[in-house]
């Protein structure tokens, strides 16, 4: 079982920039933002390049020059970026981008604002996809609400491990947000399994500026 990690980095940042807007702070993309010595995107990358899989790919969209400024040089010969064209799409386009350009069966889907999440818990979702009794109709994701089997795809999104052939099939001419898929995934019969946090900084997405000061005050 061949693995790839996706790693979206492509959004408008639109919320992070009318926080710092009403801050009277420099107004910077999310992911270019200081995170343990790096940058928040920087260690998203770091933790997908140091779990199980064969290569890494980051899809890039708005505010593309920023981010490859801050990051492209140190990871040009360690990842595979591209980028939307046209930039102006759902979240849905972006993983659609990246699953047509990966190499290996299935996929590790991140978005990256989530610098929190750990190496150890992508390999439990590679490895409840791998261990299954049919890996090509099961998505493990780090659950919101239950842990293990879970009965309803509510509330669900990235990060999940996935078949990229099967999924390709539902992103093909959507342009949405992640759940409403997700959820006619699984009502065509799909097994969700939700992977448990290792702490609980690692469901924290950084949409808000709070959100980043609420995870530089927890390290």
């Amino acid at each position: 079982m061949t693995v790839s990690a996706i790693i979206t980095a492509a959004g408008k940042n639109s919320r992070m920039r009318k926080d710092q807007i009403s801050r009277n702070i420099s107004v910077k993309n999310k992911l270019v933002l200081p995170f343990q010595n790096k940058s928040v995107l920087e260690t998203t990358i770091d933790n997908a390049l140091s779990s199980n899989v064969d290569e890494c790919i980051v899809v890039l969209g708005h505010y593309s020059d920023e981010i490859k400024e801050v990051v492209f040089d140190n990871y040009k010969d360690s990842v595979k970026f591209i980028e939307n064209n046209p930039v102006d799409v759902g979240l849905s386009v972006s993983l659609l981008n990246g699953l047509k350009n990966i190499s290996s069966d299935f996929a590790l889907c991140i978005t990256g604002d989530q610098p929190t999440v750990s190496s150890e818990t992508f390999n439990e979702m590679i490895n409840v996809c791998k261990n299954s009794d049919n890996p090509e109709k099961t998505i493990a994701v780090l659950r919101r609400r239950k842990t293990g089997l879970l009965d309803t795809a509510e509330g669900l999104g990235m990060p999940f491990v996935v078949f990229k052939d099967n999924m390709i099939k539902y992103l093909e001419n959507e342009n949405d947000n992640l759940n409403p898929i997700l959820r006619k995934i699984f009502g065509d019969g799909y097994t969700f399994y939700g992977i448990k946090e290792k702490n609980e900084l690692e469901l924290l997405n950084i949409n808000h500026y709070d959100d980043y000061l609420k995870l530089l005050d927890s390290l």
